[in-house]
């Protein structure tokens, strides 16, 4: 009875304890890595979470979230393009992938398993070649080059410092709307959809109405990461929109944790890192990061951090 009784203030605890690690980690790592590089990690790290809500806590895979992380790298984009102010560049650039959300999240959520997996990778597609194609609003194979960051309330985006901070300011928004997402109780409600979909459905539970709206709350998370690339680099490639973004963020979650808060944001330090010192090197990044993906799985079968949390439970 009082271990029954400890565990939720331990689950506290131990959420607590990760959040200041996470958070002393964030604001010193512009001092340990390039700015820029730290910011990938924000942009990614924000892009992991949006897609560890729809497939570790609501048990959807997802093969297309390249699309809405291109809807909001091309909006925020354009926006910039056109003078607008960082703040609102950013709001424009999800609110683009999650209007678009709408009829895809409408159509994908009907099937299930790979039917559903195979339906986002379609529509991730269709996506690729309409910014291939509609050149005067993506610059197609160019992509928007130059975009300029005017200031905000005193802030110089010129500095690579300012910027970081900023961003990582709007990666903490983000984050927190995923926290809140999952620890209420319609998070616990996704997580029943996930656990047994017949057994939610038939307590009362609209199976379909849950995982849309799970949808729709991580394709506009993956559009805000989508600008936070942009704000970071100041251009947008059509190599945003390509289908192997979509398994990137697969092999960053899987690597960090799935259905845990800050595993995915640790893969996708890992995975940053590691591909910046491997071109450095000039190894070969896709071999060597495939190695690190395969131990992975092999030997931390629920990630690095739900590895490490199940040794600190059986520790403690």
């Amino acid at each position: 009875m009082s271990a029954v009784t400890r565990a939720p203030g331990a689950a506290r605890h131990g959420l607590g304890l990760w959040a200041l690690l996470a958070a002393a980690a964030l604001l010193v790592l512009p001092q340990v890595l390039y700015p820029v590089l730290a910011l990938d990690v924000l942009a990614w790290g924000l892009l992991a979470v949006a897609f560890n809500l729809l497939f570790g806590y609501t048990g959807l895979l997802s093969f297309g979230h390249a699309a809405f992380w291109a809807l909001g790298a091309y909006g925020g984009g354009s926006l910039l393009q056109h003078g607008a102010p960082v703040p609102l560049a950013m709001l424009g650039g999800t609110a683009a992938a999650l209007i678009v959300a709408v009829p895809f999240g409408y159509l994908s959520v009907r099937s299930v398993g790979i039917y559903f997996s195979m339906i986002t990778l379609a529509f991730a597609q269709m996506v690729y070649f309409l910014a291939l194609q509609w050149t005067d609003v993506t610059g197609g194979e160019n992509g928007l080059q130059g975009l300029p960051r005017p200031g905000f309330l005193g802030l110089n985006f010129d500095s690579n410092l300012q910027r970081y901070y900023f961003a990582l300011a709007v990666f903490a928004l983000g984050l927190y709307v995923a926290f809140r997402t999952v620890r209420s109780p319609f998070g616990l409600a996704l997580q029943a959809v996930r656990d047994n979909e017949q057994r939610a459905q038939s307590v009362g539970y609209n199976p379909q109405r849950f995982k849309f709206t799970a949808f729709l709350i991580s394709a506009g998370l993956a559009g805000l990461a989508g600008t936070l690339f942009v704000f970071g680099h100041g251009v947008v490639s059509l190599e945003v929109a390509n289908w192997r973004t979509s398994g990137e963020v697969v092999i960053i979650t899987l690597l960090g944790g799935t259905g845990t808060l800050f595993g995915p944001v640790i893969g996708a330090a890992i995975v940053v890192i590691l591909r910046d010192v491997l071109s450095t090197a000039n190894l070969p990044v896709g071999i060597v990061t495939g190695l690190v993906f395969v131990l992975t799985v092999l030997f931390f079968r629920q990630g690095v951090l739900g590895t490490l949390s199940g040794l600190l439970r059986r520790r403690g």
